[in-house]
This record gives structure tokens, C-alpha cells and sequence, in this order.
């Protein structure tokens, strides 16, 4: 407890440093949560060059509106949203590049993860399978199958089934209702097992 309080002090700290034009605070909040971000980014896009550039822009646009953080929500949630929309208006104005087909994932480096998820797919017991990324033989076949997905769906599986955000937090990302980021998770994630189930045919 006594760290999780001390962690959020010195957030505190650092955003209150960064309204005051600190840029060694504002260079400590980059820091700690550049990888994160980048890693949601590139989940999303699905491409390292548009990550970067994105991952850039999130930072700055928070710097640019951190007089606008009221703390009603965590620093993170906010930086994730801003992060999230940036990613989604991007996505929807641009062609996704990069990706490969999803054909090519049943070759033969792939055919032990594919063995293993086909039998997590036909096992109604075991959990879905954006959960089970986080096997490494499942990670790449996974990772692909969402970026398949459309873009809200696809954002929603990140934050919840990679990130670990709970529906209220997701719902303040996406600045949705609660009731839409379950139903969204829920056909996203069937929607997944469906892909899923078609390249493993």
C-alpha cells in the first residue's frame, strides 16, 4: 500500500512540475510510461513506424493539455485515452499497411501454436482466446487474428484482454458506457474466435 501511495505522490509531483513547465518532470512521466504506450499503439495500428509516430504525439499532445488533467481519473487512463483516439481517428483515416495474411500463419513454424489453439478453440472450458496471447506459441497467431478485427473492437481487446484494464477504465478511455464496452468485448472476442477458427480450417 505504502508504495502504490508514494508512487501516486510523486505522480502528483511530476504533473504538477509539468504545469509549471518542468521539462526534466515532463521527460520522468514520458519515461515511465512510453513503453506502455507504444505497445497499446502498436497493438492497435499494427505497424512500428505509425506506433512511433503516434507514441510521439500522444506525449505531445499531453504536455500540450496537461492543465487539463483534473485528476478525476487516473494520469494513465488519460494518457491511454488520448493515446487510444489519437490511434482510432489514424486508423480510420489511413489504410492499415504492414500486416501480414493471415494465410501465411499456418506454415510450418506455426504448427504448434496452431495445434495448441485449435484445442483451446474447440474447448468451450477453456477462456477466450484473446486471453491465452499471453502463451508465447499463441502470442503472434493472436496478435494477427486481432488486428482482423475493425478498429473499436479491436481497441477494446487490447485494453482489456492484453492490458488488463477493467471495464470502468476502458469505458473512461473509449469515453463510452459501460454497457457498450461489455457488448463490444463480448462480439470482438466472438469475433476472434471466428477468425481464429477459419485459418486453423
Amino acid at each position: 500500500m505504502t508504495d502504490t501511495v508514494n508512487i501516486n505522490i510523486d505522480e502528483a509531483v511530476l504533473i504538477g512540475q509539468c504545469r509549471r513547465g518542468d521539462s526534466s518532470a515532463m521527460e520522468r512521466l514520458i519515461i515511465r510510461y512510453q513503453n506502455r504506450i507504444y505497445n497499446v499503439i502498436l497493438k492497435i495500428c499494427g505497424n512500428t513506424d505509425d506506433a512511433a509516430e503516434l507514441t510521439q504525439q500522444t506525449f505531445v499532445n499531453a504536455i500540450e493539455n496537461i492543465r487539463e488533467f483534473q485528476s478525476r481519473s487516473s494520469f494513465y487512463t488519460w494518457l491511454f485515452r488520448i493515446a487510444v483516439n489519437l490511434t482510432l481517428n489514424y486508423c480510420k483515416r489511413h489504410v492499415r499497411l504492414g500486416v501480414r495474411s493471415l494465410d501465411s500463419l499456418t506454415g510450418e513454424n506455426n504448427d504448434e501454436g496452431s495445434r495448441a489453439l485449435r484445442a483451446v478453440l474447440y474447448d468451450k472450458n477453456c477462456p477466450d482466446p484473446a486471453v491465452v496471447a499471453e502463451n508465447k506459441e499463441l502470442c503472434e497467431l493472436v496478435l494477427k487474428a486481432i488486428m482482423k478485427l475493425d478498429d473499436d473492437q479491436r481497441a477494446v481487446v487490447v485494453l482489456r484482454d492484453i492490458e488488463g484494464m477493467n471495464y470502468t477504465e476502458i469505458a473512461e478511455v473509449l469515453k463510452v458506457e459501460l454497457g457498450t464496452v461489455k457488448s463490444r468485448l463480448s462480439r470482438a472476442r466472438s469475433n476472434l474466435r471466428e477468425i481464429l477458427e477459419v485459418i486453423l480450417k
